[in-house]
């Protein structure tokens, strides 16, 4: 269940990303720095929530039993 919620957030930060892109496309010389600070914030979160989805996916490195030959 924990990773259906995290994979849910990680759903809602690549939608914000792709969202504030698109702004920065659009936006102003002004609003630019403060879109790509924002952007990089985002990014940074989406990134972070990737790892822990792909680290709940992975298989851990040792054999949890012994029929696992």
């Amino acid at each position: 269940m924990v990773i259906k919620a995290i994979a849910t957030d990680l759903y809602r930060a690549q939608q914000n990303v792709h969202r504030l892109q698109e702004k920065l496309e659009q936006a102003d010389l002004k609003e630019k720095e403060a879109l790509r600070r924002e952007l990089a914030e985002a990014e940074a979160e989406r990134d972070q929530l990737r790892r822990m989805v792909d680290a709940r996916k992975e298989k851990p490195p040792f054999r949890t039993s012994f029929r696992d030959t």
